[in-house]
């Protein structure tokens, strides 16, 4: 049983934007994509923004600076990219430009992931913080890794997270 020590008050939306770093993805074909936006909306928060970017640096970083930008969204949630491949390169990006970040998150993803994948756990670079006032998260890009930190980590912790960063 999850215990949360302070409950969050019923009814908040946050207003999210969903990014999905991958060099062969397409919107019809971004299961992962799909499913984060599925799961924030069930939970009642609303979708500002949606996109695909391939996993080049410069075009991560170049995202994610435009939407901290938007008064409109409180929240970055990205997917793909985090492993060790050459082409994964999403953990250095947004790693870069985070001004604060949750080491807990990271950690607790990685042992929530270990009894599902085993060592395999430790490949993962999935990392969360803030930058320019946003909550950003950086997921794996598998459907089954996306479920995990959505379900688990990201949606109990979101609405306290986004308060806590606007000073409330």
């Amino acid at each position: 049983m999850t215990q949360h020590p302070h409950p969050d008050a019923p009814g908040v939306t946050v207003s999210c934007a969903v990014i999905t770093v991958s060099d062969t993805r397409t919107r019809e074909t971004d299961r992962s994509g799909q499913l984060i936006q599925q799961l924030l909306s069930n939970a009642g928060h609303s979708i500002g923004f949606y996109t695909l970017v391939k996993d080049e640096p410069d075009q991560i970083r170049s995202q994610i600076q435009n939407l901290s930008e938007r008064l409109d969204l409180s929240v970055l949630i990205v997917n793909g990219g985090t492993g060790i491949a050459p082409r994964d390169t999403t953990y250095d990006a947004i790693e870069s430009l985070l001004e604060k970040t949750l080491p807990g998150f990271g950690e607790l993803f990685r042992f929530l992931s270990y009894p599902e994948i085993g060592s395999r756990a430790i490949a993962s670079r999935a990392i969360a913080g803030v930058y320019r006032g946003k909550l950003v998260f950086s997921v794996p890009g598998s459907s089954n890794a996306v479920r995990l930190a959505l379900e688990k980590l990201i949606l109990p912790e979101l609405v306290h997270l986004v308060n806590q960063i606007s000073g409330g």
